[in-house]
């Protein structure tokens, strides 16, 4: 990736030279890249038909994540790697001390194309959510629900967020331990009502690197506490025993995430996703839907 005057997005003008941050940043672009064509994100056969490109909505909320998301697709934009047009998308919910004015200076500063929404949701939460209870989960679906909307008013095939591999693993030992399944946040998903996708392109990238690119670029982080309602959450504490799994063994993260990617039914237990009563003894190898017949262990 050259770095010439002329040849790179004003999201990245001012990029910090040296050796450490240039790794970052081809590590991130490269994982969100892999991430795009491993799950299918763009429609190539469409394109190569002559089809039309598509559209996506990229959620930006101030984050370090958010901010993380916008660089590496308008980057891959710029390099002619992502064929598509992409519309940043804000929605201020209302939210007491919410600056409204850096996201929208920032974009235009940053020659981004992108839309602003207010709409307060915050009051219908504080309403709705009795005092001393968690707002995240009432608040998050108000947002999406307002998001999807935006979508279909710009045309956008799809909504993009920046959950990174963290947030996935997290959501994964959230439905463990309280949830009683295995599952967690897909890179790629239908909506409800069938008409959007939901992608996340930053499903391979570790938080640690969004947090470095993030801080190392400067760009103006909006904290996500602004409501008060962060502490004391199941997935603080999801995120502090991974994080003393971290410590104690480190690159324990990315094993487990690499598990997520190598499930076998046949050694589960959901009678579902495998056929375990037409197990029969004496299958030729290859005849159950595994390839291979489950052994005691």
């Amino acid at each position: 990736m050259l770095d010439d005057a002329d040849d790179i997005h004003p999201l990245f003008q001012g990029a910090p030279r040296s050796t450490e941050f240039r790794k970052l940043r081809k590590r991130i672009v490269r994982q969100t890249r892999e991430a795009v064509e491993q799950y299918g994100m763009v429609d190539r056969a469409s394109l190569d038909r002559g089809g039309p490109r598509a559209k996506w909505l990229v959620c930006l909320s101030g984050g370090k994540d958010s901010y993380t998301l916008l660089a590496v697709l308008h980057e891959l934009q710029w390099r002619g790697m992502l064929p598509v047009d992409l519309l940043a998308c804000n929605l201020d919910q209302g939210q007491p001390n919410f600056p409204a004015t850096v996201l929208p200076e920032f974009l235009k500063s940053m020659q981004v194309p992108h839309r602003i929404e207010y709409q307060d949701t915050y009051s219908i939460v504080v309403d709705k959510v009795p005092a001393g209870r968690t707002m995240c989960a009432l608040c998050s679906r108000l947002r999406r629900g307002n998001l999807y909307r935006i979508a279909r008013e710009e045309g956008c095939s799809a909504v993009v967020l920046g959950h990174h591999r963290d947030d996935i693993l997290e959501t994964f030992f959230m439905n463990l331990f309280h949830g009683g399944r295995l599952a967690t946040m897909p890179p790629k998903l239908v909506n409800e009502e069938g008409d959007l996708f939901v992608y996340r392109p930053l499903a391979h990238v570790a938080e640690a690197d969004c947090e470095r690119f993030s801080t190392a670029m400067g760009y103006p982080i909006i904290p996500c506490d602004l409501c008060g309602s962060q502490d004391g959450l199941q997935r603080q504490q999801v995120k502090q025993i991974l994080d003393g799994w971290e410590k104690n063994s480190p690159g324990r993260r990315q094993v487990m995430f690499r598990a997520l990617m190598n499930a076998r039914p046949s050694h589960l237990l959901d009678p579902k996703l495998f056929d375990f009563a037409a197990l029969a003894l004496g299958a030729a190898p290859g005849e159950d839907p595994e390839g291979e017949i489950p052994r005691l262990r």
